[in-house]
């Protein structure tokens, strides 16, 4: 019953559960990322590029040997433009978490203790 009730606090500790809530938000963010790259912006490319696929390209080196490297050319490409997004993401991120550093937070409001002493100070100067 030990086992139960040190899993139980591990679980529980918030560390565990805010990775698992990255990790889900994480892959989430994976998918969205990979569907921008696959269904836009790879459609764009090979319309540009007059539509090549490398995944066909492959390198014929005896009757039963194939060297498929078109399909890791591919691999790499994908990777190489999911990586660019996620980096132009973070960049925008980090631009917007600066500007709202830089803003100037409004001061608080004054207690009603310096309210009272600046309006005695006041009536004092008059």
């Amino acid at each position: 019953m030990r086992i139960i009730k040190e899993f139980k606090e591990f679980a529980i500790k918030g560390n565990a559960i805010d990775l698992a809530v990255g990790i889900i938000i994480g892959v989430a963010f994976g998918k969205i990322i990979s569907s921008l790259v696959s269904d836009i912006i790879m459609p764009i490319i090979g319309l540009v590029m007059g539509g090549v696929n490398f995944t066909s390209l492959k390198l014929i080196l005896k009757d039963t040997s194939i060297l498929t490297y078109g399909n890791f050319l591919q691999t790499t490409f994908d990777f190489l433009v999911i990586a660019f997004c996620i980096f132009l993401f973070v960049k925008l991120l980090n631009t917007m978490k600066r500007k709202e550093e830089v803003a100037p937070a409004t001061p608080p409001e004054p207690s009603e203790e310096v309210k009272l002493l600046t309006e005695i100070r006041d009536s004092l100067k008059k």
